[in-house]
């Protein structure tokens, strides 16, 4: 019987911390279509990207024109580029396979989010969220932007031109907006500080429908699952909240048309709500009704079967993962850090979750070993049991084990090259998309080469070495034990000897100085008594012998 019918609490979800990824200070993270790969960019205006198969890093990216901080990283649809939002008011558009730099540009405002088109292959076209201003349409080929409504104007029919240029001019300070593309790419749905959300053609620049929040509260983020059926809101009143998208996969504006055209007698206001209650209707909301805490980076999981939130709460890790029904199903606890930042794998039931100390810890499913799993008949034993072995139990053909006739055909041809489709796949197979990257060895920076070339010198230096020069001999560096055990071979990755290896080398140079001068006075010693013979003793021989 299958086990969620069983019980329905267990489910493919994360339980436990499996490890974290470490790479300066992280602020943000983002998986590509795949799961393959694993975007973060950090404090320093870096971004790395990880293998997230293997837990290595395949490539950093770093503009030496940005050193503040990354707000968010976006993928494009087949990973072939890569968006990336900083504290300096800048985008910039990155080839990931060669890791140059397309496009930057630079907004009036801090963009706290920016998000490619998931409809173009190769985009140049993006939504970015500022600071204090509407969210805007940026086109990184002709280098200008678009702003997009915030809210209904009084006469929607009547369209005021809209607002491009390279610089827009900052308006009147409000609060930000949240924005997104749906599946397709064809439209904007604005979260705006009235409780509603509009759905708005960016190529227009106007507003389509309007749908609002129950309460009226601000709305902080908006998000469409990986299918498109469903859209996730977070409000300031601390309550999540799911909308089934009721319009169709291809032909939206068609079908919003349509739907305008439907509705009569009504005009403005009234009109944008009424086709907006045929776009999407209110389907589940999710809270904690005992804390009333605020919510930070919800989202779907990659199959949209479950909504997860984090806690905003100072000093607490928790991660409230939901199902669609609506029920509470875990609670993850992590360190005693904040959480700033959290992402589902689009395939896996693995959550990344980002501290605010700049760790990243994977939460991945707590898995017990099932050994009747490996035969029908394979039995797990409490404590140990006296075992007696049958009397054809090593015969070569035995009774009870007669070979079976195989029903498979041993000559039919196998397909190796077909790739099926996997159900969480929406890509267009005729174009090839980026799933992983080749590793990159990581150069040593010049911290660690003045180390190595310090240790180098003490080495050289050492009184050992000073012995072996005096005496004639050359110690090489290279090939000697002592440099061995610290690491210095060359070729190879060096790593900095530990205080405790620097005491032993010390004491074995002393002991050997010591030594030295041992054997030198032995020597001098024999030397001295060598010549006093041969001045007393050894003379007179020699006269005796010359008479």
């Amino acid at each position: 019987m299958n086990a969620p019918i069983i019980d329905p609490l267990q489910g493919d979800f994360p339980e436990v911390i499996e490890e974290y990824l470490e790479h300066g200070v992280i602020k943000c993270v983002a998986f590509n279509h795949r799961g393959s790969l694993l975007a973060a960019g950090c404090a320093d205006g870096s971004c790395v990207i990880w293998d997230f198969e293997t837990r290595g890093i395949a490539k950093v990216l770093r503009d030496n024109d940005c050193a503040a901080a990354i707000t968010s990283v976006s993928w494009s649809k087949y990973g072939h580029r890569l968006l990336v939002s900083a504290a300096d008011k800048s985008l910039t558009l990155w080839d990931v396979s060669t890791g140059e730099k397309i496009a930057r540009t630079t907004l009036q405002q801090t963009p706290l989010h920016a998000r490619l088109n998931p409809g173009l292959s190769s985009p140049s076209l993006c939504l970015a969220c500022p600071l204090s201003s509407a969210p805007m349409i940026v086109d990184f080929e002709i280098g200008c932007t678009t702003l997009l409504p915030v809210c209904v104007p009084e006469m929607p029919d009547v369209l005021a031109p809209p607002q491009r240029s390279k610089c827009p001019e900052s308006g009147p300070p409000f609060s930000p907006a949240a924005a997104c593309f749906n599946k397709c790419g064809d439209l904007v749905y604005v979260g705006n500080a009235k409780g509603e959300i509009l759905i708005v053609d960016y190529k227009s620049v106007r507003v389509l429908a309007l749908v609002p929040v129950s309460g009226g509260s601000a709305v902080k983020n908006i998000v469409f699952s990986r299918d498109g059926k469903y859209l996730l809101t977070n409000s300031h009143d601390r309550i999540i909240r799911i909308y089934e998208n009721l319009l169709p996969a291809k032909d939206v504006l068609r079908s919003l048309e349509d739907l305008g055209k439907n509705v009569d007698g009504v005009d403005g206001v009234e009109k944008m709500k009424t086709v907006g209650s045929k776009c999407l209707t209110l389907f589940r909301e999710f809270q904690d009704l005992v804390t009333k805490m605020h919510w930070k980076a919800p989202c779907f999981s990659g199959d949209g079967e479950w909504v997860v939130g984090g806690s905003a709460c100072k000093g607490e890790h928790k991660i409230y993962i939901w199902d669609r029904a609506g029920h509470l199903v875990k609670i993850l606890e992590g360190p005693k850090e904040a959480l700033i930042d959290l992402a589902w794998h689009p395939v896996h039931p693995v959550i990344v979750s980002v501290s605010l100390t700049g760790l990243v810890y994977i939460w991945a499913k707590d898995y017990t070993e099932n050994w009747s799993a490996f035969a029908p008949d394979f039995k797990e034993l409490e404590e140990n049991e006296e075992y007696v072995e049958r009397e054809d139990e090593f015969d070569l053909m035995p009774e009870t084990g007669k070979v079976k006739v195989s029903s498979v055909n041993e000559d039919e041809e196998v397909d190796i090259e077909t790739v099926e489709k996997d159900a969480f796949s929406d890509s267009d197979m005729s174009v090839e998309e980026l799933r992983y990257l080749p590793a990159e060895p990581i150069p040593d920076t010049n911290e660690e080469q003045d180390e190595l070339k310090l240790i180098e010198a003490r080495i050289s230096a050492s009184p050992a070495s000073e012995e072996a020069g005096q005496n004639g001999h050359v110690t090489d560096l290279v090939s000697s034990p002592q440099a061995e055990e610290m690491g210095e071979t060359r070729g190879k990755r060096k790593r900095k000897p530990s205080e405790k290896a620097m005491e032993l080398q010390a004491e074995k140079a002393k002991a050997s100085k010591a030594s030295g001068r041992t054997v030198r006075e032995k020597s001098r010693a024999v030397g001295d008594q060598e010549i006093d013979e041969s001045v007393n003793g050894g003379g007179d021989d020699d006269d005796d012998a010359y008479y």
